[in-house]
């Protein structure tokens, strides 16, 4: 095995570890602390066929583990704790081990403490999975040994497990896994973007933002980070910290880094050296938003090692993921948009100004704390209409139903039935809810599955474009 990244595990062979949480972060963290020689009892408080599904498997593994409750007896008797990203620090088990005074980490600080590779780790309000995927893509198209783990799916501690490790993982980090690590550092950082969110969780938009800032907490003299030039919060935030700062802009600058000039080309400015990687034209993802989140996956690249050619060949063809901004078709002329991973007011803000054309917007779920009004502003110059379903419904026609023809349907069925009405030819439909699926459904991903098949069901027999 190589000089591990991390300072090694965070705790001694017997030491008692409670894992918190049976999700596949939980799972996977309860095998790396097994493996490492720590005496795990995993538990969840939920009792699903997932849950129970996880505790099975970890008990034929010889790993003390249960679904249904935590024995919170034992678990104030551990040496250490480590949570899941999904268990809300509000709730009875977390405030107990907090007034007990036990140290308690996130998932990706115990793999980090058995890391061999290294790290580029991702992080901001919107478009995390897609510029992590896309990174991957770009390391993986040059012929580097790298892999994507973290928020995308696949846990850090599967690849601390791995024998060999890769030489590069690219992490994505939610604001809930930053807020729990103490030692975790990236090779290479990129901070995509700023904005409201989570403020179902978060008291303040200052607390949300500073789990955020905790990307930054353990730089030193070699860090090297990606900033966003065109967010002033982003650049704002990263002010004053240790290592190299490298810049995104979808305009041209003379900072090192990288930007979009006015031949429209993707380019490099790298120790005085200019690049030019692919024209803005070439890249199969949608909207503005996008062509950023493409220089700056694209730095994060070079800083790894990749030569500017075979950057602009995987940026031309990384085809996006599901469910963000994923074209489903084009039925009696008019183009339906899967933006399910939409989940904020940022996110949809940003899907409202992706096209041209005159949209049909469908924004519902769970609220998560933001005002729907400041949508306006985009859904004044795009929409011609609004659809409003879920538990917000109300409160979306109260704040915008003065402002803007607003309809309100009780399912995804009644949604789309709805859309195709209001619908002309050469009109978008954009489905980004703006809103968490907690309500209806048990992750984006059912919900945008849901969207999908009912669209396909109600033009049935009818040839898509």
């Amino acid at each position: 095995m190589g000089a591990r990244r991390g300072t090694g595990p965070l705790f001694e062979t017997g030491d008692r570890v409670a894992v918190l949480g049976l999700g596949v972060s939980g799972a996977a963290a309860a095998r790396l602390i097994h493996a490492r020689g720590g005496a795990v009892y995993a538990s969840d408080s939920f009792d699903g066929p997932v849950q129970a599904a996880a505790a099975e498997a970890l008990r034929a593994e010889g790993i003390d583990a249960e679904a249904g409750r935590h024995d919170l007896d034992r678990i104030l008797a551990s040496d250490l704790v480590v949570t899941s990203p999904g268990i809300d620090p509000a709730t009875d088990v977390r405030q107990a081990v907090t007034a007990a005074g036990l140290p308690t980490v996130a998932e990706i600080e115990v793999a980090f403490g058995s890391l061999e590779s290294r790290v580029i780790g991702i992080t901001g309000t919107n478009g995390k999975t897609t510029a992590t995927a896309l990174c991957g893509h770009l390391l993986e198209a040059a012929g580097l040994d790298a892999t994507t783990a973290g928020n995308i799916g696949c846990p850090l501690s599967e690849v601390a497990l791995q024998e060999p490790q890769p030489d590069w993982v690219v992490v994505e980090l939610s604001s809930f896994q930053l807020a729990d690590q103490e030692t975790f550092r990236p090779d290479i950082g990129v901070l995509l973007n700023l904005a409201p969110d989570h403020l179902d969780r978060y008291a303040s938009l200052e607390l949300y933002y500073g789990d955020k800032r905790r990307l930054f907490a353990n730089a030193t003299a070699d860090s090297r980070w990606v900033i966003n030039l065109d967010d002033g919060e982003v650049v704002e935030m990263a002010k004053g910290v240790a290592g190299r700062h490298f810049f995104a802009s979808l305009t041209p600058h003379d900072l090192e880094g990288a930007f979009l000039g006015e031949d429209g080309w993707l380019a490099q400015r790298l120790d005085r050296q200019l690049d030019r990687w692919t024209s803005e034209g070439h890249l199969q993802l949608v909207g503005r938003h996008n062509v950023t989140n493409a220089l700056l996956a694209g730095l994060a690249a070079a800083l790894a090692g990749c030569e500017a050619s075979r950057i602009g060949a995987g940026l031309a063809t990384f085809q996006g993921l599901p469910h963000r901004l994923q074209p489903i078709g084009v039925f009696e002329g008019v183009r339906w948009i899967n933006d399910s991973k939409g989940t904020n007011v940022s996110a949809a803000r940003v899907a409202i100004q992706a096209f041209q054309q005159p949209e049909i917007v469908v924004l519902g779920g769970r609220h998560k704390g933001e005002p729907y009004t400041s949508l306006l502003p985009a859904l004044e110059e795009h929409a011609r209409a609004v659809i409003a379903f879920g538990e917000a419904a109300p409160l979306i026609l109260r704040e915008l139903g003065d402002h803007l023809p607003l309809h309100v349907e009780s399912g995804i069925g009644a949604v789309v039935r709805c859309a195709k009405e209001l619908a002309r030819e050469g009109d978008v439909v954009v489905f980004s809810p703006a809103c968490s699926s907690f309500d209806m459904f048990p992750n984006y991903k059912e919900r945008g599955l849901a969207f999908e098949r009912a669209v396909r069901e109600l033009h049935e027999g009818v040839p898509a474009a």
